[in-house]
């Protein structure tokens, strides 16, 4: 039987593109997180201009082909989940009692994961990366910081989704781990202890560069505003 067409192959497959996926963005928070504590202003845009270089090119597509194939498995699993439901998919399950609301609504969180990352390639990488490749003038990233993050409706969003993603990484993480064979009764406990303590620190990473943004563009906390007159 086929990796690609077995239960466990495809359980597989979801796992290990979305460990590569946590892996990234660990990379992207730790980046992020040095436009807030770097206060001379060289490090983030030295690792911005590193991103702009030519051999993105060939990791930007392999990033976005593990997104796709995890996309395609997780609605080819819950299509397989609803079809052997069959006539009982209306009632009530008997879930077990290790089942978390996040991981009963794993493809819900999975589809406002994807939303959030259309808004962010929008608001970053369009601006950024994209405008790179096609020769024009890349925005200064401090300015796209503050731009973006500064209108408060805007950091909302970003904050919401932070949460969202939390919810959806807090058991994909475990259950990840557990598929690759961490799954004896020790090391179940652990890695639901592991993972949650993980994408926690993970996330509020994230959320200090959006909260520290908002607050610099907006001149609080005695923070000054990387451009005057940016938010227009």
């Amino acid at each position: 039987m086929s990796i690609f067409s077995s239960s466990i192959g495809k359980k597989l497959i979801m796992s290990v593109s979305g460990i590569c996926m946590i892996l990234f963005l660990t990379f992207h928070m730790i980046m992020n997180l040095t436009y807030v504590f770097d206060p001379q202003s060289v490090v983030y845009g030295t690792i911005c201009e590193i991103l702009s270089m030519g051999w993105v090119n060939v990791v930007v597509p392999v990033l976005a082909a593990l997104f796709l194939v995890h996309i395609i498995y997780a609605l080819i699993l819950n299509l397989g989940n609803y079809k052997a439901r069959g006539t009982q998919r209306y009632a009530v399950p008997n879930q077990a009692k290790t089942d978390s609301w996040a991981a009963r609504n794993m493809l819900v969180l999975g589809l406002l994961v994807l939303l959030g990352i259309i808004l962010h390639l929008t608001d970053f990488w369009a601006k950024m990366q994209l405008q790179n490749w096609l020769g024009g003038a890349e925005e200064d990233p401090y300015m796209l910081m503050e731009a973006t993050f500064g209108r408060w409706w805007i950091c909302l969003m970003y904050l919401l989704w932070f949460v969202v993603i939390w919810f959806h990484l807090s058991h994909g993480f475990w259950s990840a781990l557990q598929t690759l064979g961490w799954n004896n009764e020790i090391w179940f406990k652990r890695c639901k202890v592991i993972g949650l303590v993980y994408v926690t620190l993970l996330m509020l990473g994230f959320v200090m560069v959006a909260v520290y943004a908002f607050c610099k563009a907006n001149a609080i906390c005695g923070l000054t505003p990387y451009a005057p007159g940016i938010l227009g």
